[in-house]
């Protein structure tokens, strides 16, 4: 059996637990069965497989525990001894090497085995190599030494590409370093890449952020004035922006912006949604986005369903309110005693 069909077969069986939403299953499910997969691989090109099959990021804390330390530890001994277990040491074994140790954000040790590691194996870095330690020096706040990645990958005429000019951006968008994101895009000019829809919202993403959605919101407008079609990504990404700035009017403008251009949401631009909204005390609002959102089967968290309860009965929404929780009692088996408990509690 392929390691993508292990890894959908083991996905299935984790299918038959009753979880509280869709999209739960779906990310979680993945990442638990990869998990179990990558504690039995020790070769580096197959856990690289693996990774990328399952989408694994750094971000969630089921993937935090998947690329501990000590795996990171264990991936590079596997590849010193690569010859002892007859796995060819390679450009592609190298680049899962620096994979693990960005996944552990071990970026001391992305710069190590790329200084070193190289030039002791004979081994020629290509696109992927570079691109990885970019990111490294992306994700660690020390984007501007990437131009000396740049400078080499110039020399042994490798040509960087969407991903390279996409994690210099984010870095320096965090780094605030917005002199040298100007400096990116005239190294994409100079290069005679046109930046497309993946470059655009990695800019509105960086920049929402960074709290400044207005300037993300232009960039869009900017893209939609020279003919450039967005996505679902693009508004959602704006859409969080401005409800992180309690611009809830802006968010639900763009919301209506997206679904008149035929662009679905995903479940966190509705998530989202419901969680600024009731922050902002906007529950009657917040309840047609959670109405929505259930619908297609994706239901927000508990605290963020009670508060929408709570928010419903301060607004003399009873009615609304019960007619919630008892779709949450009738749909979901988890937390049963606490909405008994919240139902109980109800005005009559």
């Amino acid at each position: 059996m392929s390691l993508l069909s292990r890894l959908r077969h083991a996905t299935l069986a984790h299918h038959t637990r009753h979880l509280s939403t869709a999209a739960s299953v779906s990310t979680k499910d993945k990442t638990r069965a990869a998990l179990s997969l990558l504690k039995a691989e020790k070769d580096p090109t197959k856990i690289l497989e693996i990774c990328k099959t399952a989408c694994l990021t750094p971000e969630s804390h089921l993937d935090r525990i998947t690329f501990s330390a000590d795996m990171l530890h264990d991936a590079v001994r596997t590849f010193e001894q690569c010859d002892e277990m007859g796995i060819p040491r390679n450009v592609k074994t190298l680049n899962a090497l620096l994979l693990a140790c960005i996944f552990a954000k071990n970026y001391k040790e992305v710069n190590r085995v790329f200084l070193e590691f190289p030039k002791v194996y004979g081994i020629e870095p290509n696109l992927d190599t570079y691109n990885y330690v970019i990111k490294a020096f992306s994700e660690s706040g020390s984007t501007s030494s990437a131009y000396s990645v740049l400078a080499e990958m110039e020399r042994k005429n490798v040509k960087p590409n969407a991903n390279t000019f996409g994690h210099l951006l984010t870095g320096f968008y965090t780094e605030m370093k917005f002199e040298d994101v100007g400096k990116v895009t005239n190294l994409m000019e100079k290069h005679g890449f046109q930046p497309g829809l993946s470059t655009y919202n990695i800019r509105i993403k960086s920049l929402c952020k960074l709290r400044k959605s207005a300037e993300a919101k232009a960039l869009l407008d900017g893209m939609l004035s020279r003919g450039m079609k967005a996505n679902a990504v693009t508004y959602c990404h704006l859409i969080h922006g401005f409800c992180r700035e309690s611009n809830l009017g802006e968010a639900k403008k763009l919301f209506k912006n997206m679904v008149n251009r035929g662009f679905t949401p995903d479940s966190d631009c509705y998530y989202t949604l419901v969680h600024f909204l009731c922050k902002g005390g906007e529950f009657e609002s917040a309840l047609q986005y959670a109405k929505e959102s259930i619908e297609k089967n994706w239901v927000p968290n508990f605290a963020t369903i009670k508060s929408l309860v709570e928010g419903l009965v301060s607004i003399s929404k009873v009615s609304e309110a019960r007619e919630l929780v008892g779709q949450m009692k009738e749909r979901f088996t988890v937390n049963q005693d606490k909405w008994n408990e919240i139902e109980a509690g109800l005005p009559q």
